[in-house]
């Protein structure tokens, strides 16, 4: 049996807040508590929970945007926090982040040709152009887009200008942090079905990270449910939102106006 293509072991941060007396230790926050996980090549992996739980510290660590106060993250076998800053760029192309605001994600100032490209520091320029084109086309987007502005776009064609940054390495992980939640309720399906498409034409992984119960039953095979920096319940959707097993997911549940029930979103 092959190895999964994530491995998050004990994974945990804490932040050291500034010292509100002279006399006293600054404060701490545990933002994770030892996390743990695997995902498999191909599949995909919804985070959830509600604001403070820990998902965006930690789609940071695992995308190594900031270093753990214990515990690794290893991807193809790698511990991603244990390479040197060389060995961690060159592994940056097998993993790759789309961001939860389409307009702040994209530096105005550049075409998005340009924009896509980024990741690309190392090819010719021939050779660029023609992935770029080759992948603004796999995210329903034309080949002359590549010589505009983002500020010519709508909020969901900014997103697929993300996708496609994202995608351009052709990496094996895509960590995705609310990649729909600043657009309008019309333009999410249209987004999260692209997702799709492009995980299964590319084989792409995903890490979802999302407080949206509905998106996750959608798209993942599998959910997280986090609470206090801990992963609290773990399994397929249908099981987690249909019959959940912690006290925590049955009120997170119970939290929505309108609970996913097994299947319903698929």
């Amino acid at each position: 049996m092959s190895p999964p293509l994530l491995e998050v072991k004990d994974l945990t941060r804490h932040y050291r807040l500034p010292r509100e007396h002279l006399l006293r230790p600054a404060p701490v926050v545990q933002a994770l508590r030892g996390v743990s996980f695997t995902v498999e090549a191909g599949r995909s992996l919804g985070i959830v929970g509600e604001s403070g739980s820990g998902k965006s510290t930690l789609a940071r660590l695992v995308m190594a945007l900031e270093a753990p106060t214990a515990g690794s993250v290893k991807l193809l076998g790698r511990d991603l926090h244990a390479l040197s800053p060389t060995d961690l760029r060159a592994a940056r192309r097998d993993f790759q982040m789309v961001f939860q605001d389409p307009y702040g994600s994209l530096d105005p100032r550049m075409r998005v040709g340009r924009i896509v490209a980024e990741p690309l520091a190392d090819m010719r320029v021939d050779e660029s152009e023609k992935h770029v084109a080759e992948t603004l086309d796999a995210v329903g987007l034309r080949a002359s887009d590549a010589q505009k502005y983002p500020h010519e776009f709508s909020g969901g064609q900014r997103q697929r200008i993300a996708i496609a940054r994202a995608l351009i390495t052709r990496p094996k992980l895509i960590v995705a942090d609310e990649p729909v939640s600043a657009l309008d309720v019309s333009v999410q399906a249209q987004v999260l079905n692209l997702l799709a498409d492009v995980q299964q034409h590319f084989g792409v992984t995903y890490l979802f990270i999302s407080h949206d119960l509905a998106v996750v039953d959608h798209v993942c095979d599998e959910v997280a449910v986090m609470h206090a920096g801990l992963i609290v319940e773990q399994g397929p959707p249908e099981r987690v939102f249909g019959a959940p097993s912690h006290p925590y997911t049955a009120r997170l549940l119970a939290s929505v106006a309108q609970v996913p029930g097994a299947g319903q979103f698929r």
